[in-house]
């Protein structure tokens, strides 16, 4: 299987639902958790290497290993453990460490990220093996 093509399927699903998620769905959550936090300009070069990195960390510890065992529920299981770890480094490190940073936004953000994960992941494998992809 080649990691390329799994690579590229899996940086799709994951910048799709992840753009819908943070311009979407629950951008004025973010606004309204982070107030003076926030940026008023996205640093696009951070965002691009983080989502170039997470994705490939997802495809070389989660998607590779869920494609050689031919399974769906292990790539949607361990891409939803993989990323809540993830996630929880970001928000409980900066819970821990920066001043007045919610409690609520900490406890989406980690359903979240378990949830993109999961998302991504599994729906990766289940188009590779759909497709005949192995």
């Amino acid at each position: 299987m080649s990691y390329v093509w799994m690579y590229l399927v899996a940086f799709s699903f994951f910048i799709v639902i992840d753009l819908v998620w943070l311009g979407v769905v629950a951008k004025n959550f973010y606004a309204a958790q982070l107030k003076g936090l926030m940026a008023e300009k996205v640093n696009w070069t951070a965002a691009i290497i983080f989502y170039l990195l997470y994705v490939l960390g997802l495809v070389v510890i989660v998607i590779a290993p869920a494609m050689d065992a031919q399974s769906v529920l292990t790539a949607f299981l361990m891409g939803g453990f993989v990323s809540f770890l993830m996630y929880a480094t970001y928000d409980l490190t900066n819970l821990a460490t920066l001043k007045d940073w919610p409690l609520k936004m900490t406890l989406i953000d980690l359903v979240w990220g378990a949830s993109l994960g999961a998302l991504t992941s599994g729906l990766t494998v289940w188009i590779l093996l759909l497709l005949g992809v192995s």
